[in-house]
């Protein structure tokens, strides 16, 4: 079927997949700054009446739905026709059963051509949502730039992207560019569809840059822990500084995520990745972050009760001695003494809590000798 569309951008407002792409061309190799916002729509959407969501979520994306079904079945209506049409009603940002099934009681093609117009010409986020709903049922490779464009505005789009991207072919690779470029709770919905893909070619990344250090890793950490195998790569003899380290921020995350995602206790390979990892950071140079990690990791070893750290007592003990030998060697004591942001908030809190627990030697006062 042919469908026709309109290409001109509606009145002076930006689109919403321009202003992405304006952004990216600034920011093109990392996370666009405040994922992007405000956005171009920001007055109107704060401004628009609110809405009542419906008690019953299996209802979520009905009215929705119910607007989709009206339109196609118009054979010459116009996806610009539906840019106003959603200011009503609660469009959900992940995927949604109602809209997909619009989607595909639709013709394929004219569906498609109305997601790809919607996401790229909109200048109202739920219009560009329902957009990218409409193309995540389907799989076509060559709207994977425009899906990935509309990714980078992640907090909102985030969750549609990811599910659209992971439909695709070569979604692996377009899920990992996307990735490398989102931070946030668009991180989470990204990293969380690689886990959930399972390709083997996302092994490697996630074994070495799914967690960036935000808190909200705890969500998808285990996941990745699991899906890449990280007890088979971390006890290879031949695994490498990029991958202990990333190791080392799974670890400090999965030891306090209780309430996130999955944690050291519900993590079978723990006590056996937790001591290659230790192994592993005995035989690199000093750094902060290896410093940090391995004392947080030890931290949340001696403040709970070892089954809760997926070790028994023996086990846990052990790990713990080993990562305090590092972390007292004259070279290590140096290379975290010299770090310039000793005096911030968070240091202030790593020495009176982590540090003084751990009788760091380090954060003493005087020669920095350790006292116990």
């Amino acid at each position: 079927m042919s469908v026709t569309t309109e290409p001109e951008l509606l009145g002076p407002q930006i689109a919403l997949f321009e202003h992405a792409l304006r952004l990216h061309q600034q920011h093109p190799d990392g996370v666009l700054p405040r994922d992007g916002e405000p956005y171009p729509d920001e007055k109107s959407h704060r401004s628009r009446p609110s809405y009542r969501r419906v008690r019953d979520q299996r209802l979520h994306g009905a009215d929705v739905a119910v607007i989709l079904d009206r339109h196609f079945s118009r054979p010459d209506a116009q996806a610009s026709e539906l840019v106003d049409a959603f200011g009503d009603v609660y469009v959900p940002i992940h995927r949604n059963d109602h809209i997909g099934a619009a989607a595909l009681r639709a013709n394929r093609e004219r569906a498609r051509q109305t997601g790809r117009w919607l996401v790229r010409h909109s200048t109202d986020r739920k219009a560009a949502t329902v957009g990218l709903a409409l193309l995540a049922t389907d799989g076509a490779e060559e709207d994977i730039p425009l899906i990935q464009t509309i990714g980078l505005l992640s907090d909102h789009f985030g969750p549609l992207a990811a599910e659209a991207l992971q439909r695709r072919r070569a979604g692996a690779e377009a899920l990992m560019w996307l990735a490398d470029r989102v931070a946030g709770w668009g991180r989470v919905y990204v990293v969380e569809a690689l886990c959930r893909q399972g390709a083997a070619s996302s092994r490697p990344w996630l074994l070495r840059h799914a967690c960036d250090g935000d808190y909200l890793n705890g969500y998808f950490a285990g996941e990745v822990a699991t899906t890449a195998h990280l007890h088979e790569a971390i006890t290879d003899p031949g695994a490498g500084d990029d991958l202990a380290d990333h190791t080392g921020r799974l670890l400090r995350t999965m030891a306090d995520c209780a309430g996130m995602g999955m944690t050291l206790e519900h993590y079978p390979p723990a006590s056996a990745v937790l001591a290659a990892h230790a192994a592993h950071i005995a035989r690199q140079p000093p750094t902060m972050n290896r410093y940090i990690d391995a004392a947080m990791i030890a931290h949340n070893l001696v403040a709970k009760p070892p089954h809760q750290c997926g070790c028994t007592t023996e086990q846990r003990d052990r790990i713990v001695q080993r990562y305090l030998v590092v972390l007292e060697q004259p070279d290590w004591r140096e290379a975290i003494r010299a770090n310039s942001s000793l005096n911030s908030d968070f240091f202030s809190w790593f020495a009176s809590h982590v540090a003084a627990r751990l009788r760091l030697g380090a954060f003493s006062d005087g020669t920095g000798s350790d006292e116990r």
